[in-house]
């Protein structure tokens, strides 16, 4: 440690650990995460740190201050679970409400039970068997969704349905963690007074939080966003977060529920993209740190002498939760194609194990040994993910097969796919107003914090942030956008994002606002697919290749733009 820097050392191995050796996970085709975990076991004192006494010279690469470094880490879970919280909305709730409620409910419930109970029958006491039953019935968020988002099979049938049962999973660790505390709390009390006071403050806690926030947090966003500083909007969200987490800390609760309450509250904001956006570089790199912290604290050779239990516990936990998945996914109607590539890619244990065994282990509720065990079957599960992506995949082209041959209906990919809109002036309003007319669906962005509440309050689908930000684009769905539509008026911001969303998205289409012919010239060679000149008969123009571009005819495009330049032209003879 530096005398005048404190870990200063432990911070430059982390920075080696996620600038260099987790992307050769990356390129190798491995997740982050797993990349992260192998550097906490190399690094850790019961990895390289073993050597250390034959060896001096590799302390420099050793972090021994496992119980220093996990306590930084856990801000890497507040964020998560501040994001899962973010990304939540009731409307999206309620669309999915079968798979979430259902289906995600219904799994987490009966694969606790079942993993409980096999817990319970191997000599662990009550508390602990429910601890692993509930930890090791959840999947692994982080895994799951990269792989689907980096193959475009989100929007599937067994994309969706994955994602329901996920989210089910997300909300389902706020409780779990709370039964954590309870459970913890009954060493110094009885079971019935612990869970009465600890009900009695969260529910004091969340409605103080809830009250507060619905009445303060906009405007104190529309505030700082005024400013049009990107940096003092992160600091503003960042500040909230924490203090919401320490709100509840204060009351004996997890800090990671404050955050995720925090999420919730953003959520329902025109901000929470923008939030999104700046939030998940220290959302990755805290939770990097997380997971290093974790893999640091396994000791391999505590139960390297059972070993091969590990691996059967592995390949246990894989066999009983696909079984239970497939069995309750056409139990809900599922078609078997979707049924099987959903239990197999979901068959794995999850980050949150971590999150709740580490919990557990600091009320002393768990054996440290069991727990050793428990977590590296974990592993084991995440490690092999990507391979059951890949089988969970070829299962359900096969099912398909067999049931389009014995002529049943294959399943159909979800059509719901919005314009986006960047930039929300005269000719994006414009646009808005035309896509509404033809009950097209539209996600539109704006930096002007005024104008984005003005707007939303008449019903536009606007949200706060930078339409030039490709990591914004990313958070509203351009992955799945029928088109982008930039009218923005700073030529370089207009240049930078159509070269950014050609690169990244190409099979999106890209119409462009220009400011002059040259400048559209420009702007179609960056990869725009039509550059219009401005003026309002050029916005017209926009909104007709915007139209045919998004599959109207011609000849409906071009009728549906007449009738808005009669309407625009009585407009101006009105003035």
């Amino acid at each position: 440690m530096h005398p005048e820097i404190p870990y200063l050392r432990e911070t430059i191995i982390f920075l080696v650990a996620a600038g260099l050796i987790v992307p050769l996970f990356r390129k190798a085709g491995i997740s982050a995460v797993l990349g992260f975990l192998f550097v906490g076991l190399v690094i850790g004192p019961f990895g390289v740190g073993r050597l250390v006494g034959e060896t001096p010279v590799l302390e420099l690469m050793v972090i021994a201050d496992v119980e220093g470094v996990s306590r930084f880490a856990e801000l890497g879970v507040i964020f998560l679970l501040f994001t899962i919280g973010l990304e939540l909305s009731i409307a999206q709730l309620w669309g999915m409400r079968r798979l979430v409620f259902g289906f995600g409910t219904a799994q987490v419930i009966i694969s606790a039970l079942i993993i409980g109970a096999i817990a319970y029958a191997f000599g662990n006491n009550l508390v602990a068997a429910t601890i692993f039953g509930l930890c090791l019935a959840l999947s692994s968020t982080a895994l799951v969704m990269q792989l689907l988002t980096e193959s475009r099979r989100l929007s599937t049938p067994a994309g969706r349905a994955s994602f329901g049962v996920l989210l089910l999973q997300d909300l389902a660790v706020v409780p779990i963690l709370f039964f954590v505390g309870i459970a913890g709390a009954t060493i110094q009390g009885s079971l019935a007074l612990a869970a009465l006071q600890a009900i009695g403050e969260a529910v004091l806690v969340i409605a103080v939080i809830f009250l507060i926030g619905r009445i303060a947090v906009r405007p104190f966003l529309r505030f700082v966003g005024g400013t049009g500083s990107r940096e003092v909007f992160m600091a503003a969200v960042i500040l909230l977060v924490l203090i919401t987490a320490a709100l509840t800390a204060l009351a004996g609760l997890s800090m990671a529920l404050g955050a995720f309450l925090a999420g919730l509250l953003f959520a329902g904001t025109e901000y929470r993209h923008q939030i999104a956006s700046d939030i998940e570089p220290f959302k990755g790199l805290l939770l990097g740190l997380f997971f290093i912290s974790v893999g640091m604290s396994l000791d391999i050779l505590a139960v390297w002498a059972n070993i091969q239990w590990v691996l059967l516990s592995a390949l246990g936990l894989l066999v009983i939760k696909g079984t239970i998945l497939f069995a309750l996914a056409r139990a809900y109607r599922l078609p078997k194609d979707v049924a099987a590539e959903t239990a197999i890619l979901m068959s794995q244990g999850g980050e949150f194990a971590f999150v709740v065994i580490a919990a557990a282990l600091s009320l002393s509720l768990l054996d440290p040994n069991i727990a050793q065990f428990m977590l590296l079957v974990v592993i084991v599960t995440m490690f092999l993910t990507p391979l059951l992506a890949i089988a969970g995949k070829r299962m359900g082209e096969i099912l398909r097969q067999r049931g389009t041959k014995n002529g049943e209906t294959p399943t159909s990919i979800d059509d719901e796919h919005p314009v986006i809109i960047g930039g929300f002036g005269r000719v994006g309003r414009l646009l808005a107003q035309l896509l509404d007319e033809q009950r097209i669906p539209y996600i539109a962005i704006d930096s002007d914090p005024d104008l984005v509440a003005t707007e939303r309050a008449k019903g536009a689908a606007i949200f706060f942030g930078d339409a030039s930000q490709p990591d914004m684009l990313k958070h509203v769905g351009i992955e799945r956008a029928a088109a982008f539509a930039t009218t923005m008026n700073t030529p370089e911001a207009a240049d930078h994002v159509i070269k950014a969303v050609h690169r990244d998205w190409p099979h999106i289409p890209i119409i462009a606002r220009a400011s002059d012919v040259s400048h559209a010239a420009e702007l179609r060679a960056s990869g725009a697919r039509s550059a219009v000149p401005e003026t309002v008969e050029a916005s017209l123009e926009l909104c007709e290749q915007l139209l045919t571009n998004i599959g109207f005819p011609q000849d409906a495009a071009r009728t549906i733009v007449d009738d808005q330049r009669t309407w625009q032209s009585g407009m101006e003879a009105q003035k």
